[in-house]
């Protein structure tokens, strides 16, 4: 909240009563949004002139308050007033120009510590709602639509920054590439998933491919990844997932032996051979 802090110690003196310290505020939130105060009363004045503080009799009256205010780049004039009722205050503000009239009411207790008037630090409660129902409940349409289009405006100045920067990184001759492995997409993983059968013919994936192994039929397989790569011939990632690889050499180290299984040779049992 900066600059509250300022405008408070300026007009601490003229506080005396909750409602001084909400009018300050709701004031404070009127210069945020870009206008300016002209003076106090109904009536313009010879005096008028736009300032960002308050008047010196703005809260000579404590059952209403009227200020009025110019836009900062502008001569619309509106008119805000607030009547203290109980323990409320009624806010209405009100172009001048084209009559419209938006309107707020604020329990005082919910926003203002009335025992800690003197001391800015502890003297407002939930300031942030307050300032939200301001924004959102008084201020004109036009003007909550020109602080969006600025935030819009700024986000996107944002993103271009962000893009130019990006731009830049990828035309600098000397800027070193990653070295980190490229990044496939499983092509197993939607939309991609079109012909899963041909790229995982045994099913290892959990697909059931196309291809019936006899040999291992109902067992789960091991399988070999070549994404993975392979010691001393393949780095990491050299192979996309998924896709057809027939190895140029032993996937391990040494060479499986022959299986005690096999049929032995023709003429296995001649002493002669």
């Amino acid at each position: 909240m900066a600059g509250l802090e300022v405008l408070y110690t300026c007009v601490g003196g003229s506080i005396t009563c909750p409602q001084d310290a909400v009018v300050c505020f709701v004031h404070w939130e009127m210069i945020k949004r870009g206008y300016r105060c002209i003076g106090s009363g109904d009536e313009p004045r010879s005096s008028d002139k736009k300032s960002e503080l308050l008047p010196a009799d703005w809260s000579s009256n404590k059952e209403l308050y009227s200020l009025r205010y110019k836009a900062k780049d502008g001569d619309t004039q509106s008119l805000l007033k607030a009547i203290a009722v109980d323990s409320t205050l009624i806010f209405n503000l009100m172009n001048c120009g084209t009559q419209q009239v938006s309107d707020l009411t604020v329990n005082i207790s919910d926003h203002v510590d009335a025992d800690q008037l003197h001391t800015f630090d502890s003297v407002y409660k939930d300031a942030d709602s307050l300032s939200e129902k301001v924004t959102t409940q008084l201020l004109p349409p036009q003007d909550r639509l020109t602080g969006q289009k600025a935030e819009r405006k700024s986000r996107r100045e944002e993103d271009e920054e962000a893009e130019q920067r990006r731009r830049r990184e990828d035309s600098d001759p000397l800027r070193i590439p990653s070295r980190q492995p490229p990044h496939w997409r499983d092509p197993m993983v939607p939309p991609f998933a079109a012909g899963g059968a041909d790229l995982d013919p045994f099913g290892s994936r959990g697909g059931g491919g196309m291809i019936v192994d006899p040999l291992r039929s109902g067992y789960p397989r091991s399988g070999f990844d070549p994404s993975s790569g392979i010691p001393d011939i393949l780095p990491p990632g050299a192979v996309p997932p998924g896709a057809r690889f027939d190895p140029f050499g032993p996937v391990g180290r040494h060479r499986p032996g022959p299986d005690p299984d096999h049929m032995p040779p023709p003429g296995y049992d001649d002493m002669f051979m």
